[in-house]
C-alpha cells in the first residue's frame, strides 16, 4: 500500500540527526587529540544540512509564489532581520515603495522590491519576511527567505538597537546554517583532485587546529582520497569544509554584511555612540528619519560597484550612463575585458586595446590591454582592430605549413606535431 509517511518521515529524522550533531559537538572538549574527531562530526553535521537544504526529489514543495523577484539593476542588497524591527520602513523611506507596515508581527509575508538610486546606479532592495529562530529548518517560511538573501551581492542585517545583542548572533548563525558567511572571505586553500597519488598535505604557515590527519579524515566523509590540499592561512575545520562544499550543490556564499541598527532615538547618545563604534555598523532611525543618507553612503562603500563612462573617438565620454561594474557580473573581476565584455560579448573578439583615463592609470589618457583593472569613474575609449589586423591575428604567426595560394595553415595549434610524439613515460 502508499504509506505517505514513509517518504515525509525523512525531515524530523533528519533535524534530529541534526540536533544529536550539534550537541555532541558542544560537548567535545577542543584539542589536538579531538581534532579528528570533531572534524569527522562537522562534516556529517554538513552533510545532514545539505540534506535538508535540497529540495525533495518526490515533486512537491517547490517555489513558491511572491518570493522569485526579477534581478534589476547593477546590485541587489537584502534586507534580513526579526519581524518587527522596521524593514518595510526601511524599504519605504529608501525607495518610495509602499511596503505595508504595521504594529503586528509577520506584516510583509512575500518579497517586495524597490530600487535607490544612487550615484547613478540602480540598487534592488528586497524587503523579506521576519526570520524567526529555527528558521534554516523551515520555519514562517524561513527557507524561502533565506534562498533569496543567497542570491544578494549584500545584506543587510536590521536590528533593533533597544534590544541586546541576541539577534545579532542568532541571525548569524541561521545564515551561517544554510551556507551564508557574513564579512569573510573565501578561505585561502586549494584542494586538487587528482588521478591517483593518494593523500598529500602542504601548509605555508602554521597550523593551530588542521592537521594533515585531520583533513584526511574530513576527506573521506567526503569520499575524496587523491587529493593534494595546499592551506595558505591559519585556517579552521569549518573553513576547511567550506572550501569542499564549493563542488557541491550548495556552494558558500560569501557575503558583504552591515549591521543596522533601528529604533535609535530611543537610546541615550552613549549607547548610540557605543553601538556606531561596532565593525560593520551603521545606526540609524526610520521614524525619525536620522541617519539615512550615512547608510546609502555605507551601502555604496561597501557595494565597491565601479562606474566606467564609455567614450566614441573625438567625441566628450557619456557621463550619464556608466557601464557597472560589479564583483559578481561577468567574469567577476574589475578588468577591461569584462566592461568590453558586458558592453558586447562580440566586441572582445575584434578588441585591439583602451585607451584609460581616470584613477587607475599612471597617465591619462594610457593605452590598456584586457588584464588592465579600472576603478570608480574611470573613462575607457576602445580601439577595434583594422581589417588586415584581423586577418593577421586569425593565421596567426606564419611559422607554419600554409597550403598552396594562401595564408590558411594547415595545423595552427601544432596537434598533429604533438601526436607524432612518443607518449611521457609515467
Amino acid at each position: 500500500g502508499f504509506f505517505p509517511h514513509a517518504i515525509f518521515g525523512s525531515m524530523p529524522a533528519l533535524l534530529e540527526k541534526i540536533a544529536t550533531l550539534e550537541l555532541e559537538i558542544s560537548r567535545t572538549q577542543k584539542n589536538k587529540a579531538t581534532a579528528k574527531h570533531l572534524g569527522d562530526l562537522k562534516a556529517k553535521l554538513c552533510a545532514a544540512r545539505r540534506e535538508l537544504l535540497s529540495p525533495e526529489k518526490s515533486g512537491g514543495g517547490g517555489k513558491s509564489k511572491g518570493f522569485e523577484v526579477q534581478r534589476f539593476g547593477d546590485s541587489r542588497v537584502a534586507l534580513i532581520g526579526f519581524p518587527s524591527v522596521g524593514k518595510s520602513s526601511l524599504l519605504t523611506a529608501l525607495t518610495g515603495v509602499q511596503s505595508e507596515a504595521a504594529a503586528y508581527e509577520f506584516t510583509t509575508l512575500t518579497c517586495i522590491p524597490g530600487v535607490i538610486n544612487y550615484n547613478d546606479c540602480k540598487i534592488q532592495l528586497l524587503d523579506l519576511p521576519g526570520i524567526i529562530s529555527g528558521a534554516a529548518q523551515g520555519k514562517g517560511r524561513g527557507r524561502q527567505v533565506i534562498a533569496t538573501a543567497r542570491s544578494a551581492d549584500m545584506i543587510l542585517m536590521i536590528l533593533d538597537a533597544t534590544k541586546d545583542d541576541a539577534q545579532r548572533q542568532m541571525l548569524t548563525k541561521e545564515l551561517n546554517d544554510v551556507g551564508i558567511r557574513l564579512n569573510k572571505e573565501r578561505p585561502k586553500i586549494s584542494v586538487t583532485k587528482t588521478k591517483a597519488g593518494g593523500f598529500k598535505f602542504n601548509a605555508t604557515c602554521t597550523l593551530t587546529e588542521l592537521s594533515s590527519e585531520v583533513c584526511f579524515s574530513i576527506l573521506r566523509e567526503y569520499k575524496m582520497f587523491n587529493v593534494d590540499v595546499v592551506v595558505h592561512e591559519d585556517a579552521t575545520i569549518d573553513d576547511f569544509i567550506d572550501v569542499l562544499e564549493e563542488a557541491g550543490t550548495a556552494p558558500r556564499q560569501y557575503c558583504r554584511c552591515i549591521y543596522v541598527y533601528n529604533k535609535i532615538d530611543m537610546l541615550s547618545i552613549s549607547q548610540v555612540d557605543q553601538l556606531a563604534r561596532q565593525p560593520y555598523s551603521v545606526v540609524i532611525s526610520v521614524s525619525k528619519e536620522l541617519n539615512l543618507e550615512g547608510l546609502l553612503e555605507r551601502i555604496w562603500q561597501e557595494l565597491d560597484l565601479r562606474r566606467v563612462y564609455t567614450k566614441k573617438k573625438g567625441h566628450f565620454p557619456d557621463f550619464t550612463d556608466p557601464l557597472v561594474l560589479t564583483c559578481q557580473r561577468g567574469n567577476k573581476t574589475f578588468t577591461v575585458e569584462n566592461a568590453v565584455g558586458l558592453l558586447h560579448k562580440s566586441i572582445l573578439d575584434e578588441f585591439k586595446s583602451a585607451l584609460v583615463w581616470g584613477s587607475s592609470v599612471r597617465a591619462s589618457p594610457q593605452v590598456c590591454g584586457l588584464k588592465h583593472e579600472l576603478q570608480d569613474e574611470d573613462v575607457m575609449q576602445i580601439t577595434k582592430m583594422t581589417a588586415a589586423e584581423k586577418i593577421k591575428k586569425m593565421h596567426g604567426k606564419k611559422t607554419g605549413t600554409t597550403l598552396a595560394g594562401g595564408n590558411t595553415q594547415v595545423d595552427p595549434t601544432g596537434k598533429k606535431e604533438k601526436e607524432k610524439k612518443a607518449p611521457l613515460k609515467t
